[in-house]
């Protein structure tokens, strides 16, 4: 089931919902991040083939204390709209994340299982914090229950190649801020809203030309009601590319997880003469789940954004504070 207004069809059927910005214009020859990040000394890519296998990577230098300050600057902002920051285990059991509505055994599967085991590392903290309160019934009062979760990533991207995928735009392991809501099913669309609201103030707030599609239902993905993607301009590989999404999944996972709770005008109605039977039963919560900031997709936007004619990068400003006030990334001195 889908919501009334999810285009029908392929991922070509998905509508524009916004659109924020304007691509910069540069007068010199404009450089992607493979090239920037050779230049100032940001990556290693053959190092890490050589260690670990194709898409992987080293980052070094100012790309590390950037990826810091995405996380730690995500991080706060969402913060100050109530979420809970948490951490998460990387290592979940593989019937949570079926649960969650992903194939670990699938042909085609994103997730990597582990021989021997019933665990799988997590392609996105959405499974460990959906499994949270796994098999619980919560109290009304505690809804809305908002967190945003830092982790690392792990895909295997099968089927991933040709050059749009160069570099960091798809890769096996990244770090990512993934933000999560439960809440009361009349509420739900509500927070849809707050989440990619969330989202587009995040990226405006960092200068980037975005847009936000609401996703045709052929690319909904098994758990999701309604998705709003975000696209992103990315000068180097001269088009936008997705950086995050943000889902609607009603009670597709949580009545999977067995996450239910018991609306207060019940509790409430029921003096303490009842017994525990005339209780409504509880009902199922709904759960969402939007991307605050996929890291290596940032760091694109990011260096191809804001690349100089001296082939310099400017540090947006929001993100200087967690870097010691660096202010920009210079090549190095011989």
């Amino acid at each position: 089931m889908t919501h009334p207004d999810v285009p029908i069809g392929g991922e070509d059927c998905s509508t524009i919902r916004k659109m924020v910005g304007s691509s910069p214009k540069f007068s010199f020859p404009v450089k992607d991040h493979l090239q920037l990040g050779k230049e100032l000394d940001l990556f290693d890519f053959d190092a890490a083939a050589e260690v670990s296998g194709s898409k992987f990577y080293y980052l070094k230098n100012e790309a590390v204390l950037l990826e810091m300050a995405l996380v730690n600057w995500t991080l706060s902002e969402v913060m100050k709209r109530g979420f809970t920051p948490l951490t998460t285990p990387e290592l979940v059991r593989s019937s949570v994340v079926e649960k969650c509505g992903f194939q670990p055994r699938a042909n085609n599967t994103q997730i990597y299982s582990i021989a021997d085991s019933d665990q799988c590392l997590i392609g996105t903290a959405e499974i460990p914090v959906g499994g949270l309160h796994m098999d619980s019934i919560l109290s009304d009062s505690l809804l809305p229950l908002k967190y945003v979760a830092f982790s690392h990533c792990f895909r295997t991207e099968a089927g991933a190649a040709g050059t749009a995928t160069r570099g960091l735009y798809r890769v096996h392991q990244f770090s990512k801020v993934e933000m999560f809501i439960f809440c009361r099913p009349e509420e739900s669309e509500h927070y849809h809203q707050e989440l990619i609201t969330i989202e587009e103030d995040l990226f405006s707030s960092l200068g980037l030309h975005f847009k936000t599609l609401d996703m045709a239902s052929e690319d909904l993905g098994a758990p999701a009601y309604q998705k709003f993607d975000v696209e992103a301009w990315m000068p180097g590989l001269e088009r936008f590319g997705e950086i995050s999404s943000a889902s609607n999944c009603t009670d597709y996972q949580s009545r999977r997880l067995g996450i239910r709770y018991r609306p207060a005008s019940e509790a409430q109605a029921t003096s303490a003469k009842k017994s525990k039977g005339n209780l409504a039963p509880p009902q199922f919560v709904h759960t969402l789940n939007a991307t605050a900031c996929a890291v290596p997709r940032m760091i694109i936007c990011l260096l191809e954004n804001y690349q100089q004619e001296d082939g310099s990068v400017l540090i947006p400003e929001p993100l200087r504070p967690f870097m010691g006030g660096l202010s920009v990334i210079a090549r190095k001195s011989l």
